[in-house]
């Protein structure tokens, strides 16, 4: 999809160097940084690199020559308009040497801090209205009871922390990345920001998916109003972490080569959602994790901390669903259940909306039903487990039935006799074994 325009909350583009908010020292010491190692001499591939406008970039690059750090080559590029060449001279070299020893980061400018809270402000996860219809619409693969969608849509809604816990199997994750799919619309993600002189990098492609930038029609009258480069266009961002999730992975990552920082999972999925699955299989006890979310979950800041131990404030805007298999009173005390705004039990789903999943998996699989097999095994099976059904076993059975058919060289079909050999796979008899 190629959008049209910037949305309306976009980060206006910087109009003069002062719109950077970034220290003069910093910004020169990129600038020579990135000319360093990325060996260009065009000013319009240099703003392409600092993600900084042109007339911004011959600013830097005048001052540059100005001070001999940079020199005009005296030839003029064929290629890039007959663009002036410009080069590092040694006393340069010998400067971007120097600053690539404090950080190595080098390319697009960071943002400050403080502009980012407040582009953070304009395209909060917050200010999103999800309707029945829309969610319904994000939710359609799934067979779900009206009831579940009128919990899940006003928590969406409030962009609040929601806890989902219920029978393993039952669509946690699926609805997980439903609420996912739901938010639809993008924001804008910094590539890099800065707090008191330190790099923080904040885009990632694994987290971050980027959509094309606006294109410019150049019959149109208006041109779309253009945003600040330093930014990339994404979806919503969405991370998902399960039982490998530590109490680490939430604090700043320092590279000690590189001498920069990364960013945390909960600053990276700001403005979207970050999925905690399979709650309570962490080596860190659940109850640690709410504690160390307590402050952001309740008042959208969270803080963390630099190498020296400085301590600072970033945004927490971001929809946290916890999903769990065990019941929240066994992993929670009250103080923390109260910190979680909503609570929403998945249960497994009624004999009818279990036989409309069974139909829409044989049906994806090219399977008939058959009668009496559907018989056998709602009326014989399911009795013997107390008729408790879960949302993972027709995707189960029905797999297990096409491999024993590819097996015994059959077409794939359904009888009495399949659904027991498959029926014998879906749980583990408990008995004594000898060893």
């Amino acid at each position: 999809m190629t959008l049209q325009a910037p949305l309306p909350f976009s980060p206006p583009p910087p109009q003069r160097q002062a719109d950077l908010g970034l220290p003069p020292v910093m910004i020169q010491g990129i600038l020579l940084k990135t000319m360093f190692r990325k060996n260009i001499d065009l000013v319009s591939d240099l703003a392409a690199a600092l993600c900084l406008p042109i007339p911004i970039t011959q600013e830097l690059m005048d001052q540059a020559r100005s001070q001999r750090l940079a020199e005009a080559t005296g030839t003029l590029s064929p290629t890039s308009g007959n663009e002036m060449g410009y080069q590092l001279t040694d006393t340069g070299k010998a400067r971007a040497q120097d600053a690539l020893a404090q950080s190595e980061y080098f390319g697009a400018m960071p943002v400050p801090l403080p502009v980012y809270r407040e582009q953070v402000a304009r395209q909060s996860v917050r200010k999103l209205q999800i309707t029945r219809d829309h969610l319904s619409r994000a939710m359609g693969h799934l067979v779900l009871p009206d009831s579940l969608l009128g919990q899940l849509g006003p928590a969406v809604s409030a962009g609040r922390s929601i806890l989902m816990y219920g029978p393993p199997g039952n669509g946690k994750s699926s609805i997980s990345n439903g609420i996912r799919d739901a938010l639809g619309d993008h924001i804008y993600v910094p590539r890099a920001l800065e707090y008191a002189g330190q790099v923080i990098t904040l885009y990632d492609p694994i987290v971050h998916s980027a959509v094309p930038a606006p294109q410019q029609d150049p019959t149109a009258l208006r041109r779309p109003r253009s945003f600040d480069r330093r930014y990339v266009l994404c979806r919503r961002p969405t991370v998902i972490t399960g039982g490998e999730l530590s109490l680490a992975m939430l604090d700043l990552v320092y590279n000690p080569t590189a001498r920069t920082y990364q960013a945390p999972l909960q600053l990276k999925s700001t403005g979207g959602v970050f999925i905690v699955d399979d709650l309570g299989r962490q080596a860190d006890p659940p109850q640690a994790l709410i504690n160390r979310w307590i402050v952001p979950l309740e008042e959208g800041k969270d803080i963390l901390a630099l190498q020296s131990g400085e301590k600072f404030e970033v945004p927490f805007d971001t929809l946290v669903i916890f999903s769990t298999n065990f019941h929240p009173n066994e992993i929670f005390d009250q103080a923390a259940l109260r910190r979680i705004f909503f609570k929403i039990k998945v249960d497994g789903p009624d004999r009818a909306n279990f036989m409309k999943i069974f139909a829409i998996v044989a049906k994806s699989r090219n399977i008939a039903l058959d009668e009496p097999a559907v018989a056998h095994l709602l009326d014989q099976k399911y009795p013997s487990i107390d008729n408790t059904f879960a949302n993972y076993q027709p995707v189960f059975l029905i797999d297990q039935i096409c491999a024993i058919c590819d097996f015994e060289g059959l077409p794939h079909h359904m009888t009495p006799d399949l659904i027991d050999r498959a029926w014998d796979n879906l749980f583990v008899q408990d008995e004594a074994i000898t060893r």
